[in-house]
């Protein structure tokens, strides 16, 4: 590759990090980089043409695009699966619970990887299984980065009163209310709420757009994981969480 293509990619490169920013008009690139309007306004054209960057007609200005979401999808998707089982391994170390990564599919919670200790008493696997959003914590932890009005969407495919005990939110007003505390802890607890006798702390996994795409959680018998355990089970799972969602490119 010829010195004048390789400063045209690294050009394109140096570009699309200025928009990572923020949209931003050609001049503000250009100053942005210290390199004269025309090439960068040349360099915009051909990351437009290709769908990395999209110019708003209104405002004019320029900010990533499409199809660079697409193949950032594709490999956090990728770390998401790569990435995942050694965290779960490690949390599964740390608090020698069992330990999941959960993804919303159908308007159901949908275990797709599993790490467990060596007990003889465990939680269910439910690796592969649709497991309800209300009463459940992973459920909620794959809710609480969706605004209520798409909670309201989902829960309503799902005739009310909604599954599980009498300790978990049943109607989507109730789920409502008890999303915007767990909102605001950055966690869910679900303590005999979908099945008597077992307790499940879970983190919500973001990515590199801020967007919940998975659910880390912890369960266990609720003689292993009582109240007064909770504390420290909530701490190493936050910290699991966020070294996924770092991971998938996660401010």
């Amino acid at each position: 590759m010829s010195n004048d293509s390789l400063s045209s990619v690294r050009r394109a490169l140096n570009v699309l990090c200025a928009l990572g920013e923020g949209p931003q008009r050609v001049q503000d690139v250009a100053t942005a980089l210290g390199k004269e309007k025309s090439q960068v306004s040349r360099t915009l054209k051909v990351l437009a043409e290709q769908g990395f960057v999209e110019r708003d007609p209104e405002t004019m200005e320029y900010r990533l695009g499409r199809q660079l979401f697409a193949l950032a999808g594709t490999a956090g998707d990728d770390r998401l699966h790569r990435d995942g089982p050694v965290v779960l391994r490690s949390l599964v170390r740390q608090l020698g619970e069992a330990a999941y990564l959960t993804v919303l599919a159908g308007g159901a919670a949908v275990t797709v990887l599993t790490e467990r200790p060596r007990r003889a008493l465990q939680a269910h696997e439910w690796i592969g299984r649709a497991t309800p959003l209300n009463c459940t914590s992973c459920g909620r932890a794959l809710l609480l980065g969706l605004p209520d009005d798409e909670v309201t969407d989902l829960l309503a495919a799902h005739p009310q009163p909604l599954p599980g005990s009498g300790l978990a939110p049943r109607t989507t007003p109730e789920v409502l209310q008890r999303l915007r505390a767990e909102r605001s802890a950055g966690y869910v607890v679900a303590a005999e709420e979908y099945e008597p006798g077992l307790t499940a702390v879970a983190v919500p996994i973001t990515d590199f757009r801020g967007t919940v795409v998975a659910a880390l959680n912890v369960s266990a018998p609720v003689f292993r994981l009582p109240p007064e355990a909770l504390p420290h089970v909530i701490e190493a799972v936050t910290i699991a969480g966020t070294r996924l969602s770092t991971a998938l490119g996660a401010r």
